[in-house]
């Protein structure tokens, strides 16, 4: 479900970022090491996935009832996950004025991501289009890292400003459901023997 949400993302950004300036990204969801900056060749917006845990807050502890054809099945409700990204622009080591141009790619990048309350059906790819509920509206907050620059330096690439962009999915507990047999005709026996001491 994680590689369906990589490639959601991708082709949000590359139908709604300025068309003149997706022809010439590259989006990659690669770890930015140091490997990955020496091999950036073209401009390109890396989503590093580096925190993915429960959402307690959502967290939905009611099971629901599907009555299907008669026989309802009690469902457990989705396991909602926060998918946190850190979101980065890389230029090639010799364009002019790379920071400027990084910082105008970052700033188109984040127009996009931050442009609607839930991910549009139209970019939702292989098991996020049968999701239910909709794929929540991402959000920009503080990151979950403790010290960036700490992450940066385990990396051993160049600190680089980011955006820290959290999805939050449903994750179905499909294999948590119980058939159970509907409730028809209402029977009471009344037993008119003899009580016994």
């Amino acid at each position: 479900m994680i590689d369906d949400l990589d490639k959601t993302l991708a082709d949000l950004l590359k139908r709604e970022l300025p068309v003149s300036l997706a022809q010439q990204l590259t989006i990659t969801f690669a770890t930015p090491d140091s490997k990955f900056s020496a091999a950036i060749s073209s401009a390109t917006v890396n989503l590093f996935l580096y925190d993915v845990r429960e959402n307690l807050d959502l967290r939905d502890v009611t099971w629901t009832i599907d009555r299907n054809n008669g026989n309802p099945i009690r469902k457990r409700p989705p396991v909602r996950i926060d998918c946190s990204y850190l979101v980065t622009v890389w230029l090639s080591s010799d364009s002019k004025d790379a920071a400027i141009n990084e910082h105008a790619v970052l700033s188109e990048v984040m127009r996009v991501l931050l442009r609607h309350r839930v991910i549009p059906e139209a970019v939702l790819q292989g098991k996020l289009a049968e999701t239910d509920p909709p794929v929540p509206g991402p959000s920009l907050h503080p990151g979950r890292l403790q010290s960036p620059s700490e992450m940066w330096q385990a990396l051993g690439g160049t600190p680089k400003a980011a955006l820290h962009y959290t999805v939050t999915l449903s994750v179905p507990a499909a294999d948590d459901m119980e058939t159970e047999p509907l409730v028809g005709d209402k029977q009471m026996k009344i037993s008119t023997g003899e009580i016994r001491p």
